[in-house]
């Protein structure tokens, strides 16, 4: 089955932003990003690989400790999952749109014939209007809860999908300069060709829930860029932020897909 004429878009969405940055799923923030590919889709097709697992988990339960602190995320992980996907297929089903779950593995990225099974799965899924909603198999994996919230895990599968950007929403409006960040402006760096060149920028923070901070965002660009995939890192607190960042209305990062060696 052959590639419609749409662009594809890999959207990620890390856990702050599906939770507003509170304790609590937001449906408000998951039926804001169902509108946005409602408004898009005549020209553009959507995988999303979504975090949030562990949040939904938190507000249902408060897990006994077995002395392994990576054992009990796992354990939240299976408990949030499905009340993740349920969130998102009735928001989801309200205005239109039809939902499917993919858990992946990072074994699966390393042999061929799982590749070759997730995107011809995923192919007929997108083909048939279904919206794949991607995350790491948490309850046998745990590379990814250690790398940081499926930042790398969204390029490897914009990667693998060919996707034609890469958009990692975040907490933050993209790449801020680090003397920005540290007066409390924000300057948003709006072009990266060389992503060893704004290394100095970056500021080792982690957010509330997330686990990855800019640090694994910029990994992920890397991986994406290698493929010659566009990476955008855009705040998805701000409503209508991935139709504002199509139109180039909002302050975001726009990683080049071609590497080009900035000489300073």
């Amino acid at each position: 089955m052959g590639r419609s004429d749409k662009k594809r878009i890999v959207l990620k969405i890390g856990s702050n932003v599906l939770t507003k940055e509170t304790d609590h799923i937001s449906r408000g923030k998951i039926e804001d990003i169902g509108r946005q590919i409602v408004a898009l889709q005549e020209e553009y097709e959507f995988v999303i690989v979504s975090s949030g697992a562990i949040a939904v988990a938190k507000q249902f339960v408060n897990l006994e400790s077995n002395g392994k602190e990576i054992t009990v995320k796992q354990a939240l992980a299976s408990i949030g999952q499905p009340h993740l996907m349920r969130i998102f297929q009735e928001s989801y089903r309200d205005i239109g749109l039809l939902t499917s779950q993919c858990l992946l593995s990072y074994s699966d990225f390393e042999r061929e014939v799982s590749k070759k099974n997730i995107v011809n799965t995923i192919n007929v899924l997108i083909a048939n209007n279904y919206i794949p909603i991607i995350n790491e198999n948490d309850t046998v994996a745990t590379d990814e809860i250690k790398f940081g919230d499926n930042d790398k895990l969204a390029a490897l599968t914009a990667t693998l999908l060919e996707a034609d950007i890469l958009a990692i929403a975040t907490n933050t409006n993209g790449i801020c300069t680090k003397a920005s960040v540290e007066d409390k402006t924000f300057q948003t760096i709006p072009e990266v060709t060389d992503l060893d060149a704004i290394a100095d920028e970056i500021v080792a923070a982690k957010s509330t829930h997330g686990t990855g901070g800019m640090k694994s965002k910029v990994q992920a660009a890397k991986i994406a860029q290698e493929a010659q995939i566009e990476t955008w890192i855009i705040n998805g607190l701000s409503d209508n932020f991935l139709v504002d960042a199509i139109q180039n209305t909002t302050a975001f990062t726009r990683i080049s897909g071609q590497y080009r060696k900035e000489v300073i």
